[in-house]
């Protein structure tokens, strides 16, 4: 079958040509028209319900809203976990479902089941509404609204947030592939009715009554139409308000036929929205922020080209003075990575062809062995692009050029051999003679050594298999990488069967010299180096293979000493910094120290670029953030100027060091993608979580005080910061159920006089053109800053008069959870802690020793681990299955091909010695061992076997022959097989060098996978050459073991033939 693909391709070499340039141009289409990201983006399969109610506390959120939503939800199929936030106002159901269900069919199962939720909340304490179809990677583009100098006095808060949401926001709606833009900051306008409890008293008006003439009179309606003279007369009756001055002229009351205008009893103005949160940047204060979020498994590239294009054009349009400032641009990133995936290939390309070329001594046959490179990426590309995988940095920073020629550099040596054989012939004949015989030799070298090639790369593929297997965040992760190594496998070993022995036929010469080049030089030297090893290693078999087992022991001790880590992290270039200020801090505190920090920080470190915070969250708040908490965003100059800290941890310790001058504040450090992803992977922010869960809140916040007490001191563990579960602030009213009775009123009515004295509540809207904005019922601000006026708001009574809420009610200063966050329907408490300057597995070990020696727990009670630790142990869990699988598929085609499993046990025996290199590399390098560098470790198994194919199969080959003695055919076999060997592991190697060595952004993910490649063959190629001539030696003539006493059974016949061929040399 191979040799008729190869002979069709030789005889039809125009088809051949046509077909590569057809791979090639369909390569680079899909290069300019396929996905690019800057990592894979791994948020499992999720769903969050969303229900806004801004007058209920934690505990009645969880009671009334949380628990109704998440029993709705748990019975539905394909759930895995079901997570929830209660705060006051926001409670935030995230529903995981399997991947399998895909993103909308889980959506339309809680679209039904929304239904069913709605109707078990009371009415008025709101509706539940899914989160927007977005994920870890969705915050492509965030902005903030600034103003130019000079123009600082022209422009409200206000007037900017106007500005963002009904100029910018509505430009940059519709873009395709964005679901939503996000506005934070600044002031939403509002049409506020500022009621003065001293007129109205004095006016004898009710609060509600003022509300109710608001509703009243600020309608619209139609009349349908009438007929006259042959045309129709549609009626409207437009009593709609449209200025401050229509709604003062709004009565409220009759009293004694004299109106009282709104005006009488309230100061009608421009106010704003009840503000739960904030945005300041850069030290200046206060600022508006737009986000743009993507729709899950969008473009990015295309997304934020639109987004940015749409920008472009919304600045040239905005009002005089008014800017849109960039702060987080996503491009930027996937740019940056997008380098290092390009420096890293070209390098390895050249770097490879560089190898080929030393080892083999000949530019042609170098440029024949190279051209496979860009057919195989072109190919890969194609590939990646007909089956929807983004190019990034995990599925195409992996690629390795020296594994992927590894084929072509056996045939095209071979031929080169086979030419140099028949030079004289070739020299002698005549131009068309001497084609034929290009073709003959082109079709002999590539149809003997394809088969050798073939097996090598299906080994490859083979050990892909299990990592297709994986699944959850590490399958997202690693999937990809093994699909592209795949396609690019497939790409050489077409190209191999096609391209490669036509190009050998026209391209490939002779060499026309008798003089030395470099390339004899470099063999000889090696040559030279290697002989007395070998024969050192033939006369000393013991101590040889003895060091092997003692340095195989060695490494089993060194890998329980390395430590480990679920994914290296990425550097993002930029921060996010999280101080944790007191529960309950007000938002004009908290924006106050907010801007504090930002002025240290911009004034200290001339590192620093922007810095843009978020504060609590939106008006409408979709995201569980409290106002005393602060994500703040800071984005980094380019390292090479930077002055302060060399590394990102040092720069760390240095702002932590800077902003110890404000006191009594915890600061956590991350990344805003790593952030992201921790929260919607796990519901926690940090690396490692560990959470106590239990009914008691009180009881199970004390034991997560004594836990973060304990291991503060623990080395790695940095930013120790416990959840703020406990001790918000609260004005708690008390009825008196025997007054409220005897006075005639009910509790129903006294709610509504305080959510809408204090928290405002909407009669209605106002347009302006376009624009509608709420007209908002509350009292004046100077009337809600005390319990005072908590104490002596009026409410109505039976008889008509209005008394004080104090008659009715005990109204006191008290504390109440902050926070109820739950898991799987269990409250729980989280302790977070970030791991710095050490590896994840070791710092989780020793929290672990320490918890567990000194905090008991009453039944009911139990602690459970988190954050990134869990994908460690989940990712953990599968290559333990994953690698023994792989091993398996190798040993099983090992014997299949060689059908002994004598010689499937000795080429086997490469693995181990080949993880000796990778493990010893990882720890010289200060690396821990992360799904990475096990993902390396089976890219490795594949590459080691192969060499050792090569060389058995040459011995096994001198054997058959029968010349030569034992010792001789070793000597021998292994000088011939030097340079193969050499070429395919070196090329392979030094393919891998650019990522090993490389410092560009993303390179953190490469390097222990290169790594652990390139230590691996160095000790497999030195078993290759050393320890295994030696087994074959042993092993050969054995015909079976003997277990008691364990002994090896040799063929007399052969022992004695090879005595005799050794005598006789």
């Amino acid at each position: 079958m191979l040799e008729k693909i190869i002979d069709f391709s030789i005889k039809n070499k125009l088809i051949v040509f046509l077909f590569t340039l057809t791979i090639a141009a369909f390569g680079l289409y899909a290069v300019f028209k396929i996905p690019v990201g800057a990592v894979p983006d791994i948020t499992n399969n999720q769903v969050q319900v969303i229900t806004t109610s801004g007058n209920l506390s934690t505990q009645e959120i969880e009671q009334y809203i949380t628990a109704p939503v998440e029993m709705e939800m748990a019975n539905l199929p394909g759930v895995k976990e079901i997570r929830s936030v209660s705060k006051f106002g926001i409670s935030l159901v995230t529903i995981v479902f399997e991947e399998r269900l895909g993103t909308y069919l889980p959506r339309q199962l809680i679209a039904e089941k929304i239904k069913s939720a709605a109707a078990t909340i009371p009415q008025g304490f709101g509706e539940p509404e899914m989160g927007p179809i977005t994920t870890g990677l969705g915050e492509i583009y965030q902005y903030t609204l600034d103003v130019e100098e000079g123009y600082e006095d022209s422009y409200s808060a206000a007037d900017l947030r106007t500005i963002q949401d009904w100029v910018v926001k509505r430009r940059l709606s519709g873009i395709r592939g964005v679901v939503e833009i996000n506005s934070w900051g600044g002031k939403l306008k509002q049409y506020e009715v500022a009621v003065n409890p001293s007129q109205l008293a004095a006016a004898g008006v009710t609060l509600m009554e003022v509300y109710s003439a608001l509703e009243a009179n600020n309608s619209i309606s139609g009349g349908s139409y009438i007929e006259k003279t042959n045309q129709s007369y549609f009626i409207r009756g437009d009593g709609q308000v449209s200025s401050i001055e229509d709604i003062e002229q709004i009565v409220v009351k009759n009293t004694g036929g004299v109106p009282i205008l709104v005006k009488h009893v309230a100061t009608v103005q421009f106010g704003h929205a009840n503000r739960y949160g904030a945005i300041t940047a850069n030290g200046k204060g206060e600022t508006i922020l737009g986000q743009v979020m993507m729709l899950k498994n969008a473009n990015s590239k295309e997304v934020i080209h639109e987004v940015k294009s749409r920008v472009e054009e919304i600045s040239h349009n905005l009002p005089e003075g008014v800017y849109i400032n960039p702060i987080v641009d996503r491009s930027e990133l996937v740019a940056k990575t997008s380098l290092t995936i390009v420096e890293n290939l070209i390098l390895g390309a050249i770097i490879v062809m560089l190898t080929v070329l030393l080892l083999l001594g000949n530019i042609r046959s170098a440029l024949v062995i190279t051209s496979m490179i860009p057919l195989a990426l072109f190919f890969t590309i194609s590939m990646m692009y007909i089956f929807g995988i983004d190019a990034n940095l995990m599925s195409l920073g992996a690629l390795d050029f020296g594994i992927i020629i590894d084929g072509a550099v056996i045939i095209v040596e071979f031929i080169v051999l086979r030419i140099s054989v028949s030079k004289s012939d070739l020299e002698k004949t005549n131009e068309t003679r001497r084609r034929t015989l290009m073709d003959a030799i082109a079709f002999d070298g590539a149809s003997k050594m394809m088969k050798s090639a073939i097996f090598g790369q299906v080994i490859i593929l083979i050990v892909f298999i299990p990592i297709l297997s994986l699944s959850g965040v590490e399958g997202k992760m690693f999937k990809p990488m093994a699909l592209s190594f795949c396609f690019a496998i497939i790409g050489a070993m077409i190209m191999g069967l096609t391209w490669l022995p036509v190009a050998s036929s026209l391209f490939l010469r002779p060499s026309s010299t008798k003089r030395k080049n470099i390339s004899d030089w470099f063999m000889d030297l090696a040559h030279r180096s290697y002989t007395p090893v070998i024969h050192w290693a033939c006369s000393h078999k013991r101590t040889v293979l003895g060091a092997a087992l003692v340095s195989l022991l060695l490494t089993l001790f060194l890998f329980t000493r390395i430590g480990g880590e679920f994914v290296p992290t990425l550097d993002e270039g930029d921060f996010v910094i999280q101080p944790v200020l007191k529960t309950g801090t007000s938002l004009t505190k908290t924006i106050e120290t907010t801007t504090r920090m930002e002025q240290i920080l911009m004034k200290e470190f001339p590192e620093v670029d922007k810095i843009v915070s978020r504060i609590g969250a939106a008006e409408v708040p979709t995201d569980p953030m409290s106002m005393e908490e602060i994500d703040m965003i800071i984005k980094l100059k380019p390292r090479k100027t930077w002055t302060s800290a060399r590394s990102k941890e040092e720069l760390a310790d240095r702002f932590k060091e800077a902003l110890s001058a404000i006191p009594g504040i915890e600061y956590e450090f991350t990344q805003p993608i790593e952030m992201r992803f921790n929260e919607l992977i796990t519901g926690v922010r940090s690396d490692i979580a560990i959470k106590i869960f239990g009914d008691d809140l009180a009881y199970i916040d004390q034991k997560a005080i004594e836990i973060k007490e304990l291991i503060e001191g623990i080395p790695g563990a940095s930013d120790v910061i416990l959840e703020k579960t406990a001790g918000l602030p609260q004005i708690k009213i008390d009825y008196d159920r025997a007054k409220v009775a005897r006075y005639g009123v009910d509790i129903r009515t006294l709610n509504s006089y305080i959510a809408t004295a204090f928290g405002g509540e909407a009669a209605g809207v106002v347009f302006e053109g376009e624009k509608r904005f709420s007209l908002v019922v509350r009292f004046g601000q100077q009337n809600r800053t005390d319990l005072a006026d908590v104490k002596q708001l009026k409410v109505p009574i039976s008889g008509g008069s209005q008394i004080p809420l104090s008659e009715l009610a005990d109204i006191h200063y008290a504390e109440g959870p902050a926070k109820i966050s739950r898991e799987n329907t269990h409250r729980r408490v989280v302790v977070s802690v970030n791991v710095r300057n050490r590896d994840l597995q070791s710092v989780v070990k020793d929290i672990q020793t320490t918890v567990d020696g000194h905090i008991t727990l009453k039944p009911g009670t139990y602690i459970a681990y988190g954050g990134q630790f869990e994908n460690l142990q989940n990712a953990t869990k599968r290559l333990l299955v994953a690698v023994p699988v792989a091993l398996l598929l190798i040993f099983i085609f090992l014997h299949f091909a060689f059908k002994s499993l004598k010689d499937a046990i000795m080429i086997f025996t490469a693995i181990p010695l080949a993880a000796v290199g990778g493990v010893l590399l990882l720890w010289l390098r200060g690396m821990p061992f992360s799904v990475s560098a096990g993902v390396g470790f089976i890219a490795l198994f594949g590459i080691a076997v192969l060499n050792g194919i090569v060389l058995i199969e040459h011995l096994k080959e001198l054997k058959a022959e029968g010349s030569m003695g034992l010792h001789e055919l070793i000597i021998q076999g292994t000088k011939d097989r030097l340079r193969p060997v050499m070429l395919t592991a070196g090329a392979a190697a030094m393919g891998f060098l650019p990522m090993a060595v490389s410092t560009g952004a993303g390179a953190e993910v490469q390097r222990p996978l290169a790594t652990v490649v390139i230590g691996g063959l160095f000790t497999s190629t030195m078993l290759t050459m050393v320890a295994l001539p030696l087994l074959f030696e042993i092993f050969s003539g054995v015909t079976g073991v003997k277990l008691f006493p364990l002994r090896l059974v040799r063929d007399e016949r052969l022992t004695n033939n090879d005595n005799i061929v050794n005598q006789e040399s």
